[in-house]
């Protein structure tokens, strides 16, 4: 790297004899005019900083894990060329860890009264809105002796929305419905709660859904189809108190969580229902409510990417009133929390009836993929010791839905992984019976 200011007079002046050296600017100079001459000269040349114009444009968005790619605008309107490295600063989190220093720092150069663009690339490791930082030029004169710098603010925001990676289950999951919705040649016969259509029987149809009035009318049996009910309201509750701050793998359970609604969500806005959400601990953190079918997605995600795990106990009589105000006529309430006896027993249990006497009820808890490999680990003493505890984690959890299964109440307990499928097969179930 070449050396500048003071630094660059030391090294040419290395040779200089010792008698004569004056640690002071006035005595440089006096020693060797000529180089302080250039070194002024350089200094002048160098494009002035603060008129730079800059300017941005690129994305606003990104899911995790994506890139997102930010340009950032360059005017000179000097008359001077401009010779620069630029820094385009970012939180660290908007990149992956050792990426910085290559994705941030820019060379350019511009030519007096034109404009020229760079592009910073961002990864971002977490959800949420990252802001730019300050941009940092330092302007290099024709023989590298000397510079100016400066900063400037050029506000930009990128929000990271939640990856959505179980959007892989969805065509398995539509394709369940065509079937529960008699679209293909699959009927389901004898359920759900509105009438579709007639058809001829064939041998293996359920008898009960013969129509006896319309094969009195023509020389072959009828049997009736159904499908599930349209219109539905589902209310999806993110529990973002304390507990959805746990981790599980390398996300908190809240995460987990986020996956497995939009899962749901995508899949009964498919349906014809309407999907609402609600994330509340001791306040309400984001409400959705009255998205068309189109737009339900868009705007869960926008609301979801903010959303961050609070340390607080979650109020559940607050919560309980505020998805009943949420949903003030028969709904699906799917709400998203741990299955821990504590927070169960004292929180939501005694203000389940007051959810359950109006509304279908679905708990969906995240589970700890590593409790299991625990439970079935053995060999030494440490690890049976660890054994005995994840059976007795896991045997308090059946106990926790097991209560709630008393009252009603449908429970989905599954890995990170596994929740997002298993929530959509509950949903479909609760419409092939006719309960939702």
């Amino acid at each position: 790297m070449a050396l500048t200011g003071r630094a660059a007079l030391i090294a040419a002046l290395g040779s200089v004899p010792i008698g004569i050296w004056d640690p002071s600017w006035t005595g440089i100079l006096a020693v060797n005019a000529p180089l302080a001459a250039a070194c002024a000269c350089d200094f002048a040349l160098a494009a002035p900083v603060r008129r730079l114009g800059l300017s941005r444009s690129g994305a606003t968005s990104a899911r995790l894990g994506d890139t997102a790619d930010v340009t950032l605008t360059v005017a000179n309107p000097s008359g001077r060329p401009l010779r620069a490295r630029l820094r385009d600063a970012w939180p660290p989190s908007s990149w992956q860890p050792g990426t910085e220093t290559a994705s941030s720092r820019h060379s350019l150069t511009v030519p007096p009264g034109e404009r020229r663009r760079v592009t910073t690339r961002l990864r971002p490791t977490r959800r949420g809105d990252r802001q730019a930082d300050r941009v940092t030029i330092r302007s290099y004169g024709p023989l590298g002796l000397f510079t100016r710098q400066g900063t400037h603010r050029v506000p930009w925001t990128v929000r990271v929305l939640p990856p959505f990676t179980s959007r892989k289950h969805l065509p398995s999951k539509l394709a369940r419905l065509r079937e529960l919705d008699g679209r293909t040649s699959v009927l389901t016969r004898g359920e759900g709660t509105e009438f579709d259509s007639l058809r001829e029987y064939v041998p293996g149809d359920d008898t009960r859904s013969i129509d006896w009035r319309a094969t009195a009318r023509q020389s072959n049996v009828a049997v009736r189809t159904w499908r599930p009910e349209r219109d539905r309201h589902i209310l999806l509750v993110l529990d973002t108190g304390r507990t959805s701050a746990g981790r599980v793998g390398d996300a908190p359970r809240l995460d987990a969580s986020m996956d497995a609604a939009l899962l749901l969500a995508a899949l009964a806005s498919r349906a014809g229902d309407r999907v609402d959400l609600l994330a509340h601990d001791r306040r309400v953190r984001a409400l959705v409510q009255g998205r068309t079918a189109g737009d339900v997605l868009p705007s869960l995600v926008n609301a979801m990417a903010t959303l961050e795990p609070e340390l607080v106990e979650t109020d559940a009589r607050g919560l309980a009133a505020t998805a009943v105000r949420a949903a003030p006529r028969r709904s699906l309430i799917v709400l998203f929390t741990t299955l821990d006896a504590a927070p169960i027993e004292e929180g939501l249990l005694p203000v389940l009836p007051q959810l359950t006497q109006r509304h279908t009820v679905l708990v969906a808890s995240v589970a700890d993929p590593h409790v299991s490999h625990m439970a079935d680990a053995r060999g030494d003493v440490d690890a049976v010791y660890e054994a005995a505890a994840a059976a007795q984690a896991q045997s308090e959890r059946r106990r926790t839905a097991d209560r709630l299964r008393r009252y009603g109440v449908t429970v989905v307990d599954a890995t990170p992984d596994a929740l997002p499928p298993a929530l959509a097969d509950a949903y479909l179930e609760l419409k092939a019976t006719g309960r939702l």
